[in-house]
């Protein structure tokens, strides 16, 4: 699994880049428009082609990545911010009423999809990034909050907890100076595999016209403007569909390979293999 995280970390390593070079420079300017430079196959001039506004793509899929990190990343700390300290609540008051009202609650958002609780933030307020940040970001609330509570849980039962309870301490203390270290390389990998499913999600939202809008360019609004002309130039879609495939691709073998090299379970399994 070592070459499945480095291939993954190379892949979004890559990415990243991309998105961090459009903030000083591109090699053309995303808002210029040159009718007769339209749906211009890969050439020297524009290494990936221009699209049906003669907007030159590896130009926009440099800035559609800023786009995309950014909403996954502030939509997963929206999702962490909530969902790890309702789960630390949860487990701490496990099988009473509080921990029903936290569950039951995270239960009933988990319940609206990302797209649908999109829809309704746009209505009420139009569709924007910020509003895919917002309703990317309430879908993976219950998300870390489940994955918190479950992993929490048989910790409670351990016997240095008992003791630190002795001791004097408090729940809350508890969980934070003994119950999240404990779970922390779950929630590092939940979290990659969140980022992920992000940037899928945001996606998904500029495509159906939810996400970023113009003129600021995004992979799913590429994909949208494309499949009209996919027929005459091909590139114009496979190009921005094929970079959503890598990123998610690169993140979910990140993930993988985070899993196996912090969960000391796997560790012992595989050392015993050998």
């Amino acid at each position: 699994m070592e070459a499945a995280r480095s291939g993954g970390g190379a892949i979004f390593a890559a990415i990243l880049l991309a998105a961090l070079l459009s903030l000083v420079w591109t090699p053309w300017d995303v808002t210029q428009i040159s009718v007769a430079e339209r749906l211009r196959p890969p050439s020297a001039a524009h290494l990936l082609g221009t699209d049906h506004l003669g907007r030159d793509i590896l130009s926009m899929l440099m800035v559609g990545a800023r786009v995309s990190i950014t909403v996954a990343l502030v939509a997963v700390g929206i999702g962490a911010g909530v969902g790890v300290p309702s789960g630390l609540v949860a487990a701490a008051r496990r099988g009473g009423w509080l921990d029903e009202v936290v569950m039951r609650g995270n239960d009933l958002v988990f319940a609206f999809p990302s797209l649908v609780i999109a829809i309704l933030i746009t209505a009420a307020y139009g569709p924007s990034a910020v509003n895919a940040i917002i309703a990317i970001g309430i879908f993976n609330i219950p998300v870390f909050a489940r994955v918190t509570r479950g992993a929490a849980l048989p910790v409670w039962t351990l016997d240095y907890i008992r003791a630190a309870h002795v001791a004097g301490k408090g729940d809350a203390r508890i969980s934070l100076e003994h119950i999240l270290p404990n779970v922390a390389n779950l929630l590092i990998v939940q979290a990659t595999i969140q980022f992920s499913l992000g940037i899928l999600a945001e996606a998904g939202l500029s495509y159906v016209g939810l996400g970023a809008q113009p003129p600021l360019p995004s992979w799913g609004r590429m994909l949208a403007e494309s499949q009209t002309m996919a027929m005459m130039a091909p590139h114009v879609a496979i190009i921005p569909g094929l970079c959503i495939v890598l990123t998610v691709l690169g993140l979910n073998l990140l993930g993988d390979g985070l899993r196996d090299a912090l969960d000391p379970r796997l560790t012992r399994n595989n050392g015993g293999a050998e």
